[in-house]
């Protein structure tokens, strides 16, 4: 009994690691991209890498860029006192699409969970009270996922930006318990900034 060549099984095997895609998924997208192999399969290859030998971390928020410094950081208008904080890059995406915030972001990279032993020098937690600091912020607003984890970290954060005196809040309504800003649609997201509140 034959199967795919090794180099075909071998990029069966990468695809299934991707999130969403297990081996049959895997193969059904790899099988596709062969039929399309010029139409699709040759230009996301030179995409992913160019994206590959491009994309950086942005050496303040942590979102994705092709710079050192990503464009919302670089951008002098956004420096409105204002920082929000998200736990990830995908997340700071989804308040993007919305265009409600006009400000600056924190990405942490995850949240506090002594099950996976992630403390708060494993996040981007440090970081963020420094620029606090240094940025002279008026306002932090958690955007974190109403998850337990979620809820953990922003307790954690807000004790430990309280001595700088920076006002702290979160979203709001819209935002159900157990959901993920990135599942969220634009109008829920604008409405739960809005509505954020003081922790």
């Amino acid at each position: 009994m034959s199967g795919p060549p090794r180099e075909i099984e071998a990029l069966i095997a990468l695809m299934a690691r991707m999130p969403g895609l297990g081996p049959r998924s895997a193969r059904r997208a790899v099988l596709h991209l062969l039929k399309k192999r010029d139409t699709v399969m040759a230009p996301l290859a030179q995409a992913m890498a160019t994206v590959a030998l491009s994309a950086q971390d942005c050496r303040v928020c942590g979102n994705i860029g092709t710079s050192d410094i990503c464009p919302i950081c670089d951008d002098m208008r956004r420096a409105t006192g204002e920082i929000c904080v998200v736990e990830t890059v995908a997340d700071l995406w989804a308040m993007e699409r919305g265009g409600a915030f006009k400000g600056r972001y924190h990405v942490l990279g995850g949240t506090l969970s002594a099950l996976d032993a992630i403390g708060p020098d494993d996040l981007r937690i440090p970081d963020l009270a420094e620029r606090v600091r240094a940025e002279g912020v008026a306002e932090v607003i958690l955007a974190l996922n109403a998850t337990v984890d979620g809820q953990t970290t922003a307790h954690y954060i807000a004790d430990t930006l309280a001595p700088l005196g920076v006002q702290i809040s979160s979203l709001a309504q819209g935002v159900p318990i157990g959901g993920e800003l990135d599942y969220l649609d634009d109008g829920t997201i604008g409405a739960a900034l809005r509505a954020r509140r003081r922790v």
